[in-house]
């Protein structure tokens, strides 16, 4: 199997055209300069060693040295061999809150914008570990399934912002029935769900759905973002800039509470633990600690193709041409010299 490590150097190659160009160019202009500067049938009598020959000679050697550094710039690559690796680690469902309460401000920047760039540093640490997010306010949604996929996951997690769920609300059980439902029952891997929200504006009972993830072998881990005491929540026009603070029915400052309450219980109940939101802590890192500990289980495998560089059967043909380029000498020598006395 073939293969360019590195193909966007290839793109150069669209620009060797320009060489021939400004060559023929130069050519051009010298035979220009040296017909206003004497006559056609005097050239050979004043510059006896011109030679045109090596310079087209000398600028083909230099023309394709410069097509094989690009080349091996491109590294091309000879797969030598296929491999099955064994994937192993642990399933991770993280369920961010992206309600509007989400926006406040009590966590810099935003209790959101925190809690993606905790998830987002929690990504880049993963090794093998398959992770996916649900995103929930009124309704909960897969963003992106278990994978180990990192760069697609933080595109995914990129664009999650409050408009992501149209249905307002704090929907936490609906995301624990569906990150349990979401998991691949028949891999035996260990299994964590690690909900991020404020806890307001819980429906119903979750006792059922945590007993339920408990059942499945589910720990619940949980961090509280926000203030117990309460703040304000912004308000934001279409351009981005804030115009204010939501106000009830009776024009009063809405304000957005921690619920400390409901996700200890859960976590409690869910053989996990409960962390408080900071603007200086990352507790999903602390989460991930404490997620290393637990035994890692072969979920599959992947077949993958060791590939060998063979870049220098490029480049060292490109050096050789540069040092013969360099070494040819633009004059004329006394083989072709006679041959032209000969022709003339």
């Amino acid at each position: 199997m073939f293969r360019f490590a590195n193909p966007e150097y290839l793109y150069a190659l669209y620009l060797t055209p320009i060489f021939i160009i400004v060559f023929w160019l130069t050519q051009k202009h010298q035979r220009k300069a040296l017909s206003e500067f004497a006559n056609k049938s005097m050239h050979n009598i004043l510059f006896p060693l011109r030679s045109r020959a090596k310079a087209v000679i000398k600028f083909l050697l230099f023309f394709f040295a410069v097509i094989l550094i690009i080349i091996s710039l491109a590294n091309p690559q000879i797969g030598s061999k296929i491999e099955e690796v064994k994937q192993v680690g642990i399933d991770v469902y993280i369920l961010l809150d992206v309600s509007l309460s989400m926006t406040a401000e009590d966590i810099k920047p935003s209790r959101l914008e925190k809690a993606k760039h905790e998830i987002s540093k929690l990504i880049q640490k993963l090794r093998g570990d398959r992770i996916g997010l649900i995103i929930f306010s009124g309704e909960a949604y897969v963003q992106f399934p278990l994978t180990t996929d990192y760069s697609a996951a933080n595109l995914f997690l990129s664009a999650v912002d409050i408009h992501s769920v149209p249905q307002a609300g704090t929907a936490i059980g609906p995301a624990l029935r569906l990150s349990i439902d979401s998991f691949k029952k028949v891999d035996e891997t260990k299994k964590a769900i690690v909900v991020i929200t404020d806890g307001e504006d819980h429906e119903g009972d979750l006792s059922p759905v945590v007993e339920d993830a408990v059942d499945n072998g589910i720990i619940i881990y949980a961090i509280g973002l926000g203030s117990p005491a309460g703040v304000p929540i912004p308000v934001y026009n279409a351009s981005g800039n804030k115009t204010g603070y939501k106000q009830d029915n009776q024009g009063n400052t809405v304000l957005t509470r921690l619920d400390e309450t409901v996700l200890q219980e859960i976590t409690t109940k869910g053989n996990g633990r409960y962390y408080r939101g900071s603007n200086t802590e990352d507790e999903l890192d602390q989460i991930y600690n404490d997620l290393a500990k637990l035994e890692q289980t072969e979920y599959g495998a992947t077949r993958i193709t060791e590939y060998e560089d063979r870049y220098y059967y490029f480049l060292i043909p490109a050096v050789l041409l540069l040092l013969l380029e360099i070494f040819i000498s633009g004059k004329k020598t006394k083989l072709l010299m006679k041959f032209e006395s000969r022709t003339n």
